[in-house]
């Protein structure tokens, strides 16, 4: 059968559409030069941080916090964390940056979810997990919103990915952005989302720590004058204060017995420092929280696994991975980052 033109065009129109609209359905790479999306080249990479690595970490931890910086500058402090995550189920608490704040008319005092059938991967397509849309079918409707758009724009949640897909590649996840909330608010929706998390566990017969567990992104410190953060000055000495104060808020308020109070305290203390996690940690400790007191009644102890930032280590040694940094480092311009692992008692 011969196709007129007029045919041919209206297929070809029809084709096109449709292309169109399974490639929305797929969650696009959004920085393809921080993070390392080829499985060779993250086997390199993985190679390398094996020779440097000698941390061991507990099996049976239910959640942590990663970093979300570039990873020739932060990938020795994802790794210890990543490298004993062996379970298929995530739930991952990322940031919503300014940027992507500012795209969705400074959007604050909810969560947002995604879409998306599934994310682009390492190796092949991430899947996303029946809780995502269990949460949407069971939490209130003015907790939540629904945009692939920031799902898009935003990075802290993609840069767990590559790490997590070259160790699984059955990974399911189930991605929430935290927006900018005051403490009552975060804690009024953290409690009803742990609920909503917690059936969905029991329900399916899962277990934190085996089956699925919460991943926090976040990095620390924004020091310099890039981010108008300069307390101390912008010389080694106001470095050495800079990361000591990290290291306070750390020991302060994440490690340890996790308690309200701590993470009360913690948001409060968000308010004198350039943290980009300063929603997501406590909103993904908050709902972590109560899961654990619904599901197991234990309470969950923090341990710090490992701190750097880009201006003490610099970049990686490594050449040809197809990856670079998304910006410089400092004295004028550094971030911290840390890695955590939470256990239930």
């Amino acid at each position: 059968m011969i196709l007129r033109i007029s045919q041919m065009r209206r297929l070809i129109i029809l084709f096109l559409v449709i292309f169109e609209a399974v490639s929305q359905n797929l969650r696009p790479i959004r920085d393809d030069v921080g993070y390392c999306w080829n499985f060779n080249s993250m086997g390199k990479l993985i190679d390398y941080l094996q020779t440097i690595d000698s941390l061991n970490v507990e099996s049976g931890f239910v959640a942590a916090i990663s970093p979300h910086d570039d990873y020739l500058y932060a990938a020795p402090v994802y790794f210890p964390v990543m490298k004993n995550i062996k379970v298929d189920e995530i739930i991952i608490f990322g940031v919503t940056h300014s940027s992507v704040r500012k795209s969705l008319n400074n959007i604050r005092g909810k969560i947002i979810l995604d879409d998306y059938s599934s994310w682009q991967g390492l190796v092949s397509e991430v899947g996303i997990s029946p809780l995502r849309e269990f949460i949407k079918s069971k939490l209130d409707t003015s907790f939540y919103t629904v945009s692939n758009q920031a799902h898009m724009l935003e990075h802290s949640i993609e840069s767990q990915i590559p790490f997590l897909n070259f160790y699984n590649q059955s990974l399911k996840i189930t991605p929430i952005m935290v927006t900018e909330m005051d403490f009552n608010t975060m804690k009024d929706i953290a409690a009803k989302l742990g609920n909503v998390i917690s059936e969905y566990i029991k329900y399916n017969n899962l277990k934190l720590g085996e089956n699925i567990i919460v991943l926090i992104s976040s990095d620390a410190n924004h020091y310099g004058t890039d981010f108008n953060n300069i307390p101390y000055g912008e010389d080694d000495s106001a470095h050495i204060k800079a990361i000591d104060e990290d290291m306070k808020i750390i020991r302060n308020y994440l490690e340890g017995k996790l308690e309200e109070k701590k993470v009360k305290n913690f948001v409060n203390e968000m308010k004198n420092v350039v943290w980009c996690g300063k929603y997501s940690i406590p909103f993904g400790l908050l709902t972590l929280d109560s899961i654990i007191k619904k599901v197991y009644a234990k309470p969950l102890v923090g341990k710090l696994i490992r701190y750097s930032d880009t201006y003490s280590d610099g970049v990686l040694p490594l050449k040809k991975l197809g990856i670079g940094t998304t910006a410089p480092f400092s004295l004028k311009h550094w971030v911290g980052f840390f890695s955590m692992v939470f256990y239930y008692n």
